[in-house]
């Protein structure tokens, strides 16, 4: 019998579970300075540290050329996992894992990316989150990891060439660190499927995972009876990202709700709409009608209140055996654990959708209020863009009158429009950066014109800035935005330009959109944007397809793939992925029989 205060991580720290499981003899083993021979080329000092399991240390590599450490062993050394910490700034590099050989030559075991290049939280809540990689059980006296093409000197805290199999990315996978840059493509969340060795054997039983939550008392001691063996305690919990919204006053900064959770959403609401809707009167709430949800910009989360129940109810087992997945520990078997990790994202995207979303806009309209949404995210997107804006009573994308920004975000929204029945896809529309004042309609047209194309038919021009003062000009301006002005020089003609939007997006908002193709974006989340895989020829439309609405709304009519509000489609198109859900593929079964088009890879 034990009792023992256990270690609370984190300040603002929310109790969720506590776990043992019995530690599995045979792999516990990593390299370290006591049973290692290490050297670099070119050769630096201190490369002890790098193994002494203390990330407070390190040594720095410097940025440009190749740069190689040496470990060696007297006798062979069985690795499974390779764990890559970097720390203090942000870094991209290439390296690659070898392993000495019977003749002496080193081979390459893996080659992969380490990128830390984006330390903000809202692009992971653990800036400096480890690469973990996964290793085919092999037995070595010597390896070798290579670092090149480095973005900026690399500090590196830790390297740990481990006999314990570990969930490779695990860091990605949990959300915990996400992607890099403001545009995720559609497989910036796809790894490939690993390959299982003799790791099931030294994995995790879940079978075996104890339930000791109700041990620990209200202020962290554990009471418990150890049965035989070695066990290993794990006390799980949630605590915020650390996120904040902005931008925001100082008084209306604070920690970003949580997504997954309509309590809160509510709360949230009430404590800012709220406080508007207190001080207008609601005769004269005239204007007063929507509340927007700007482009998702705040980063991931991979846990709330209710997440353990709402798991077991939508996928029928219990995942409390699975939580030390979380931190890369391989339960059951590699396979098992990825699958866990796919259903707990899949399940953070349906919840951002439902209760973020759909909470908002189910309180918003008990206060006699609609939502408007754009339903995408440059930054730590932990949803599926089309579920995510069918949510919305209204939606909306955004394009700039130059450049590039458009191109998936409208696709985004009118996809999802189309697919969920919207007649009204509204767009942020011609804003810019600098140079100020440069931009005139002529320039805007045939942006605008490209996007009415594909769908886009409620145009919101970016930016009017009242004008308070006669004596300056050419008057007031923001950082974004051209310039649609009293006081902009072809303000006095701007009429020619807006009567030919208000023409086009009143006709493009009768009847329905035709789109010949409907491409199926696949159900692994997060998801920004879909593939056009294959490309259609010049002259033929279509929107991106997800799993819901095939599910509950797709049927088959005079042979075109038929929705409930009357859009229809030629052909369903899937992507080349090796996984589908069983309902999924039995509903394309049946389309397919009642005489659809499919084309599949």
């Amino acid at each position: 019998k034990i009792t023992q205060p256990l270690e609370q991580p984190h300040e603002m720290f929310q109790d969720v579970k506590v776990i043992a499981y019995p530690v599995t003899t045979g792999n516990q083993n990593s390299l370290t300075v006591q049973n290692t021979a290490i050297s670099s080329s070119p050769s630096i000092t201190e490369l002890a540290k790098i193994i002494d399991k203390n990330n407070t240390t390190g040594i720095n590599i410097p940025e440009s050329g190749e740069f190689s450490i040496f470990f060696d062993t007297k006798e062979p050394f069985t690795a499974r996992s390779l764990s890559v910490q970097v720390t203090e700034r942000p870094v991209s590099t290439q390296a690659i894992l070898q392993a000495k050989g019977a003749d002496g030559k080193f081979k390459t075991i893996s080659e992969f990316t380490i990128d830390r290049s984006n330390i903000d939280l809202n692009v992971g809540f653990k800036p400096f989150a480890p690469v973990v990689i996964s290793i085919p059980s092999i037995s070595s006296t010597g390896y070798k990891l290579t670092f090149k093409n480095s973005s900026a000197p690399v500090h590196l805290a830790e390297v740990e060439i481990s006999s314990s199999p570990r969930v490779e990315r695990y860091a990605e996978k949990t959300l915990a660190k996400m992607h890099q840059t403001p545009l995720p493509y559609w497989n910036a969340y796809l790894w490939p499927s690993h390959l299982e060795g003799d790791e099931a054997n030294l994995a995790i039983k879940s079978g075996e995972v104890k339930d000791i939550t109700q041990n620990m008392s209200a202020d962290g001691v554990l009471t418990w009876n150890v049965p035989e063996g070695e066990w290993t305690v794990l006390r799980t919990g949630m605590a915020p990202t650390q996120v904040t919204n902005a931008p925001a006053s100082p008084e209306a900064t604070g920690l970003e709700v949580d997504k997954m959770s309509k309590k809160w959403v509510a709360e949230h609401f009430d404590r800012f709409i709220g406080e508007i809707l207190r001080k207008i009167p609601e005769a004269d709430r005239k204007t007063f009608k929507v509340v927007v949800q700007d482009s998702y910009e705040t980063g991931g989360q991979n846990f709330t209140d209710d997440f353990l129940a709402a798991f077991e109810n939508k996928y029928g087992y219990n995942p409390v055996p699975y939580l030390p997945v979380y931190e890369g520990l391989v339960v059951d078997s590699q396979l098992a654990s990825d699958r866990f990790l796919w259903d707990m994202r899949r399940l953070v995207a349906d919840k951002v959708a439902y209760d973020y979303v759909g909470g908002l806009r189910d309180i918003s309209h008990k206060h006699g209020l609609k939502t408007w949404l754009e339903n995408y995210g440059h930054w730590g997107f932990p949803g599926e863009f089309l579920m995510y804006g069918g949510q919305s009573d209204e939606i909306g994308g955004e394009f700039w009158s130059a450049g590039d920004l458009g191109n998936i975000e409208n696709r985004a929204a009118t996809s999802a429009g189309h697919i969920y029945g919207k007649k009204k896809i509204s767009a942020e529309s011609n804003t810019s950066g600098g140079p100020a004042y440069s931009r005139y309609p002529a320039m805007m047209k045939q942006r605008t014109d490209r996007f009415f194309a594909e769908g886009i038919n409620n145009t919101l021009l970016h930016v009017y800035i009242h004008q308070p003062y006669e004596d300056k000009d050419p008057g007031v301006n923001a950082w974004f935005g051209n310039e649609f002005d009293r006081k902009n020089t072809w303000f006095s003609q701007l009429n020619i330009f807006t009567d030919y939007l208000k023409r086009a997006n009143f006709m493009l908002q009768q009847g329905l959109n035709v789109a010949d193709v409907a491409y199926f974006i696949g159900e692994d989340a997060p998801k920004m944007t879909g593939i056009t895989d294959p490309p259609l020829p010049v002259g033929y439309q279509f929107d991106y397809m997800n799993a819901e609405v095939i599910l509950r709304d797709m049927k088959v009519k005079d042979g075109l793939l038929t929705l409930p509000h009357g859009t229809q489609y030629k052909i369903l198109v899937l992507p080349k992925l090796e996984t589908m859900r069983p309902e999924v593929l039995e509903k394309i079964k049946k389309l397919v029989y009642e005489g659809a088009v499919v084309l599949g890879p």
